[in-house]
């Protein structure tokens, strides 16, 4: 795959996931946003993207624990995207910050 399809994929997903909170389907939205994330996450614009969108995901299910955990995840995008990430994390206050995870199978396409 290349930068481009992974670019692509990424707001695929946000969009997704941007569909499911209008519609109040609630962990659809947040998985693909976890899926955005982990598309994201080497790209400091898409990586805090992702971040904000799961902080409004939080807002939306008035999650102090994820809106808490984004606030901080988003500012720390912006600085630490480029010195270091961990791969597959999907981003989430339900998840350490600093763990990295499996990608998931349906996203390993655009990592080989």
């Amino acid at each position: 795959m290349t930068k481009l399809q992974l670019k692509q994929e990424f707001y695929n997903q946000l969009s997704l996931g941007k569909t499911a909170l209008k519609q109040k389907s609630y962990s659809e939205a947040f998985y693909h946003f976890e899926n955005a994330h982990i598309l994201g996450q080497k790209h400091v614009c898409r990586h805090t993207i992702s971040h904000l969108w799961m902080l409004l995901y939080g807002v939306k299910t008035k999650n102090v624990k994820e809106i808490i955990g984004q606030i901080l995840r988003t500012i720390a995008s912006i600085f630490f995207t480029l010195v270091w990430i961990p791969d597959g994390n999907t981003g989430g206050a339900n998840v350490s910050a600093i763990k990295p995870m499996p990608i998931r199978n349906e996203l390993q396409k655009y990592f080989d």
